[in-house]
């Protein structure tokens, strides 16, 4: 008889065919009117059985389409098949061979799109394996158990600079630290992590979750140097030269906001989501009354965009006290680019979704506050570049919103502090660095990935661009060779 087989664990087809059909367990989370009044985390996780069940749903695919769908390249089908054996150590030990904040990932990654939308159950029972669900299990069961999983490090005598210490920053330090560099971290801010220690809320990632994984890579030998502002305290040039640096990463996002151009964006009330929950994030928002952080928090709060972050924007503002939070996104929602569960979860917590519509101009009152905002309807037209249908006007159906608050969400560039103290480092034509596929850039020995490459995207995305990187960064120490000509990939 005919038998699948992966890393030892055989499958008959009787039972491979009764896995195939199989359902997904769902985590718990907290319930929608309760959560709504705290920054507590939302979603609850697996306990030891549960995320055994769901493991033994794995078909232990030999082609594994799981681990093409994922950015940094995790052998999820072996490490299932230790948590299906309730051997979480071992699990462990693969699922951090490739990942170096899994309990971040396994919060924050777009599964759905990624490893669990190539999964094979997906086809057969119409409900993926919970990947993320079980890989944050994983990586909460050693935080929880006071277990860490470390190395002995070989030294190779080489220095690294990583610029940032954002997702992908993290990731290609952790790569070049068990390959023996000296890692040196160099961040903006007076605590590690980027966008997930500013920009995500604590309900989605709590601090100490990311705290804990940067804890983990200090202890294998990377040192993170806070308040050091590269472009200003130092130049690129000085990491080269005066602090004999042998090659430098730059991973230092795209924190830039952007705007609409329309009336009213000067208006008090009118912010950037950046702006938003970086305040909130830096200066302890979440922890209210512990801190009674200066932010406005209005009562009437409106989010333009449909994205991650604005639902990230909304929901932190519900949880500040708003009676009313709409979240106005000028298509439909199934164009929306946002997480489903980020969704879902927007909608329990009570925000009101004004779909297919825009915002034209803002009003204010005489003291140059924000009361109201005028918008349109819209209707979708033909699909654009990205595939979507675009969006156009109404003609005629405007209405107002009265609000005393309104966030911007519609996407970020990249701050050109770094790129305008190095003029020789080449950008493309929206003030990104430019990098080739092997991500150096036009400047020997810098490389760079993650936002400042490819704009916003995703922390699953970062760090798959900081391990390859890595592996670019330690080809060059081993050949000392930097292409003559400069050729730019299109990211």
């Amino acid at each position: 008889m005919e038998k699948y087989t992966f890393c030892g664990t055989k499958l008959s087809p009787q039972e491979r065919q009764a896995r195939a059909r199989s359902k997904r367990h769902p985590i718990g989370e907290e319930n929608g009117k309760v959560r709504a009044q705290n920054f507590d985390e939302v979603n609850l996780g697996y306990d030891p059985e549960t995320a055994i069940a769901e493991a033994k749903r794995c078909l232990l695919c030999p082609a594994a389409p799981c681990v093409q769908g994922c950015p940094v390249r995790i052998k999820i089908p072996e490490m299932l098949e230790y948590v299906s054996l309730g051997d979480f150590d071992k699990a462990l030990s693969v699922l951090k061979r490739d990942n170096a904040l899994p309990a971040v990932t396994g919060r924050v990654c777009p599964q759905e799109v990624q490893c669990e939308g190539s999964c094979t159950l997906k086809k057969t029972s119409g409900e993926a394996l919970g990947i993320g669900y079980v890989e944050r299990f994983l990586a909460d069961w050693e935080r929880n158990n006071g277990k860490t999983h470390s190395i002995e490090l070989p030294k190779n005598g080489k220095r690294i600079a990583v610029v940032g210490s954002g997702p992908g920053s993290l990731s290609v330090a952790a790569d070049l630290a068990k390959s023996g560099c000296e890692v040196h971290i160099f961040e903006a801010f007076h605590r590690a992590g980027g966008v997930l220690t500013y920009g995500i809320p604590a309900f989605r990632l709590p601090k100490e979750v990311v705290d804990h994984e940067i804890e983990n890579l200090v202890k294998v030998g990377i040192t993170i140097h806070t308040n050091k502002i590269i472009g200003t305290l130092y130049s690129i040039e000085d990491l080269q030269n005066a602090l004999k640096f042998d090659a430098v990463y730059l991973g230092i996002g795209a924190g830039l906001p952007k705007f609409m151009n329309i009336q009213g964006e000067d208006l008090n009330g009118v912010s950037s989501a950046n702006e938003y929950l970086t305040r909130i994030n830096l200066m302890k928002s979440y922890l209210f009354p512990h801190y009674d952080t200066p932010v406005h928090t209005g009562k009437k709060i409106a989010v333009v965009g449909g994205g991650n972050v604005a639902m990230d924007a909304v929901r932190t503002a519900v949880r500040l006290g708003a009676e009313k939070a709409y979240l106005i996104y000028r298509r439909s929602r199934e164009e929306m680019p946002a997480r489903l569960e980020e969704i879902h979860h927007a909608e329990q917590e009570g925000v009101e979704f004004l779909l297919l519509c825009n915002p034209l101009r803002y009003n204010g009152d005489d003291h140059g506050w924000l009361k109201s905002v005028d918008c349109v309807r819209m209707e979708l037209g033909e699909p654009d570049a990205s595939g979507r249908r675009s969006p156009r006007t109404i003609e005629g159906s405007e209405f107002k919103l009265d609000i005393d608050m309104a966030i911007i969400a519609v996407g970020t560039g990249a701050n050109p502090l770094v790129t305008q103290a190095t003029p020789d480092l080449a950008t493309n034509k929206w003030g990104y660095v430019a990098a080739d596929s092997q991500f150096r850039t036009s400047k020997r020995g810098v490389f760079a990935g993650g936002d400042i490459v490819r704009g916003a995207a995703t922390v699953i995305l970062a760090m798959g661009d900081g391990r390859a990187a890595a592996a670019s960064i330690l080809s060059y120490l081993k050949e000392n060779t930097w292409p003559e000509n400069f050729e730019p990939s299109s990211f």
